[in-house]
């Protein structure tokens, strides 16, 4: 008796790869996008939506121009599917074997993973052996947000406007100040910040507007004549500023590890400019595993210590 009832209960329940699918289609807004994210074709997840509809008897995206959006039933649906696999998550967290590494897949900006995020991962590590942190990073000046992420970082504001289908979570505070090698230094002194007439000015495509801000602060003209270099991102300057090809702006406390092993200097710390910071970003369907909202509040106590250890950043 109890096995025909499993077997009927079964029965009842849809396809669960097209529950899987529909769940990504609809907060995504985009078939296309849900076969990026789910590393399948278009036609495939075409194919895995119209099964469901079919299970469930009645539609679930109506064409709008070229696009598919779901329907509102549909929308309703999504969201408690998304918390359905929520908790399968974390019951299966719960359920697994305790020497098994978690993978915590995390997707930031290039010079913010390589000067902020992975020097500090080893004391990460040391909290939680038991979680891996995978690393990509994001160099386009818009920095698209797709999938294969539990959490991103980005610049920006802590929004929901902004980041629409993300808890976004303000952790970093940031500022921009000048920055230039010892042995540039040595060789053409900043005393002042009209000194900077001397000097070749480096600039990234990345982060436009930051010698405009800079100057502006600083109470000095726009230099129309002087010399400059642009670079098309940001870790790309910080080199050539190390390298002593000119004098750049640059973000403070993400750089801090560079003043502290005496790389660059800040010859005028209290001129600095105050910027929007740092965003984790965490995708509304994510995985809210344990090892997800560790790695949030560490971030967060990261970056309380960088802004009480960051000297002028604040100013």
């Amino acid at each position: 008796m109890l096995c025909v009832f499993l077997t009927d209960l079964m029965r009842r329940l849809p396809p669960l790869n097209a529950l899987r699918i529909f769940e990504v289609a609809a907060r995504t807004g985009s078939y296309a996008e849900a076969g990026v994210e789910l590393g399948l074709t278009h036609g495939a997840v075409s194919r895995q939506i119209a099964a469901l509809e079919t299970w469930l008897g009645q539609r679930l995206f109506v064409r709008t121009g070229r696009h598919m959006a779901a329907t509102p039933a549909a929308r309703a649906f999504a969201e408690e599917i998304s918390l359905s696999f929520d908790r399968m998550s974390m019951a299966a967290e719960a359920c697994g074997r305790p020497s098994v590494r978690r993978i915590l897949r995390v997707n930031a900006p290039t010079a913010f993973a390589m000067r902020w995020l992975i020097p500090r991962l080893d004391q990460f590590h040391a909290e939680r052996p038991d979680v891996e942190v995978t690393v990509t990073t994001a160099t386009t000046l818009h920095a698209e947000l797709r999938g294969g992420f539990d959490i991103a970082i980005r610049r920006g504001l802590a929004e929901q406007s902004i980041w629409p289908q993300y808890r976004a979570v303000h952790f970093l505070d940031e500022a921009d100040t000048l920055i230039v090698s010892p042995a540039l230094c040595e060789k053409l002194p900043l005393h002042q910040p009209a000194d900077i007439r001397n000097h070749v000015l480096l600039g990234s495509e990345t982060r436009p507007g930051d010698w405009t801000d800079w100057l502006e602060r600083a109470g000095l003209s726009p230099l129309i004549e002087q010399r400059r270099r642009v670079f098309d991102h940001f870790f790309v300057t910080r080199q050539a500023v190390i390298d002593g090809l000119g004098i750049g702006i640059g973000p403070l406390p993400v750089l801090q590890a560079d003043v502290a092993a005496g790389l660059i200097l800040m010859p005028f710390p209290a001129i600095s400019v105050s910027r929007t910071g740092y965003v984790a970003l965490i995708p509304f369907d994510a995985h809210k595993t344990s090892s997800l909202t560790f790695f949030l509040d560490w971030l967060i106590r990261e970056g309380a210590t960088s802004r009480s250890g960051c000297y002028g950043a604040s100013q």
